[in-house]
């Protein structure tokens, strides 16, 4: 089992595809925290240290994708938890993927992955605790 933040950092307003990533991971069999719209990477980090989390999804529709998901990278790094595994996803350039990568982020998911690609995902690359 892993514990895992879903987070929406921004001012984007539209998280039906955070919950039903979310849910693929319960299902899966990890807990999930779903930290709701509108976090700042400073909140969305905090989260994460005092949930103590092996991982942070990360969703973006916005388009702001490239300044704040590397900010929660950053702000995790500031709190000691570089630790945890972040990844992202949502509307996101294919040009933005590589940088994103290089900035910390561990993958990044596009509209349209299966469901079972981002879980199996999850499975190989984030440290179980059993």
């Amino acid at each position: 089992m892993r514990r895992i933040l879903i987070a929406k950092p921004g001012l984007d307003g539209h998280d039906r595809g955070a919950k039903v990533i979310a849910r693929a991971l319960r299902d899966a069999g990890h807990e999930v925290i779903y930290s709701g719209l509108h976090q700042t990477p400073a909140q969305i980090a905090e989260t994460a240290v005092q949930e103590d989390v092996d991982a942070v999804g990360l969703s973006s529709l916005s388009g702001a994708h490239m300044a704040l998901f590397p900010k929660v990278v950053e702000e995790l790094a500031a709190r000691g938890a570089s630790d945890i595994v972040v990844f992202g996803g949502g509307v996101i350039p294919e040009e933005d993927i590589e940088p994103l990568k290089e900035a910390g982020i561990a993958e990044v998911f596009t509209p349209g992955t299966p469901l079972d690609t981002i879980t199996a995902w999850v499975a190989d690359h984030v440290p179980s605790r059993v």
